[in-house]
């Protein structure tokens, strides 16, 4: 199961330096120039997560193995993208393609670094890139709206469902609304809208690149996007791609004390992989035993035959019970024989829903 988050922003906004910090790599061009990247880099990154030690630490693992969340580097949008300008189509449909969007927005001045439209101005270049999806969005369901309205006339149920749960999202672009407002009224009109890809249905985290000495604190334009992004109910991370790109290629042994001169905690990275996996709504749970402990991850609300499958499709079809422990339980009761001991490894069945953080072993048929 793999969740990926496309990182979108105008050109020069700093994307593809915290793409390549996010991956240790430079596989992605960092230029001055507009559509620098073109075709999109595609990275897999280890989600923090100090549970993984202490489990691992208790189990005696030789390995621990993080869980994985994808990032691409998606080339920077123009005003007219909607409209093929920049080669928008393209960006477009890339963005079609992720399950949530990471807006990078320039929060920093730098005179030596070009901006698309000659000016630092972060909740405009938002709206810029907002009202581009919001276009594209409005131009694909005018078309679609009516034809389904059309086969529905004529007695097709699905399309029926389809065209009325499109609509909603239709008359909120109509009003310069993103279509993620549109409330669902059941699961078959959320299937009917998770099945439209609509650009602006994606979840949406707000990337801050603001320079090196307000990395810890913000700045008066990083401001301006949380307020924006409050109101929206969207996330914001702040961060200085300069110094995530710097902290990426430093020994792992320097990275502390180095964030501790710039009195930061952890990287700005950690942070970003962390909203992201919130805001896919996922969860982790644990498996562990002396060779690896091993991190994986699951939608919010999946069943512990769902998680099984993760593991293996053959697990999930031959699925008998989940033997699971609660993380605080394995903790405090020194691994999975104390968990027993004192009651708390639970024979759970197919109905049961996942917790964050269990510990769990899969009883299966071949």
């Amino acid at each position: 199961m793999g969740f990926r988050c496309g990182i979108v922003g105008l050109p020069n906004v700093g994307k593809s330096t915290l793409f390549n910090a996010l991956t240790e790599t430079a596989a992605a061009q960092a230029a001055n120039y507009p559509f620098c990247t073109i075709e999109p880099n595609v990275g897999n990154v280890g989600v923090p997560d100090p549970r993984l030690a202490e489990i691992a630490r208790i189990a005696g693992s030789q390995k621990i193995i993080e869980t994985q969340l994808g990032f691409v580097d998606i080339a920077g949008l123009v005003r007219g993208a909607s409209k093929g300008e920049g080669l928008g189509n393209q960006f477009l449909a890339n963005i079609r393609e992720v399950d949530a969007i990471v807006h990078v927005l320039r929060c920093f001045e730098n005179d030596d670094i070009t901006h698309v439209e000659g000016r630092i101005d972060p909740v405009a270049d938002a709206e810029t890139v907002e009202t581009e999806l919001m276009l594209s969005d409005l131009e694909s369901l005018e078309r679609r709206v009516p034809n389904l309205m059309k086969k529905g006339q004529g007695g097709d149920k699905d399309a029926k469902s389809a065209a009325a749960a499109l609509q909603k999202a239709l008359d909120l672009l109509r009003e310069g609304k993103p279509a993620r407002l549109a409330q669902p009224a059941d699961p078959e009109e959320a299937r009917h809208l998770a099945q439209a890809q609509l650009l602006t249905s994606k979840p949406v985290l707000y990337v801050c690149n603001v320079e090196e000495s307000a990395a810890a604190t913000g700045n008066a334009q990083s401001a301006r996007v949380e307020e924006m992004a409050k109101a929206q109910g969207a996330g914001v991370v702040i961060i200085s791609a300069a110094i995530e790109a710097e902290i990426s290629t430093m020994p792992p042994e320097e990275r502390g004390d180095f964030l501790g001169e710039l009195g930061l905690t952890e990287t700005g990275l950690a942070r970003i992989i962390r909203a992201g996996y919130d805001l896919l709504h996922l969860i982790t749970f644990f498996t562990a035993g002396p060779k690896e402990t091993r991190a994986w991850t699951v939608e919010r609300g999946a069943t512990a035959p769902q998680a099984a499958g993760v593991i293996h499709s053959d697990f999930e079809k031959g699925f008998i019970r989940a033997e699971t422990i609660a993380y605080e339980d394995y903790l405090a009761f020194g691994g999975e024989a104390g968990a027993r001991d004192h009651g708390k490894l639970r024979a759970e069945g197919k109905t049961y829903v996942v917790h964050d953080g269990d510990v769990m072993h899969f009883l299966h048929s071949n």
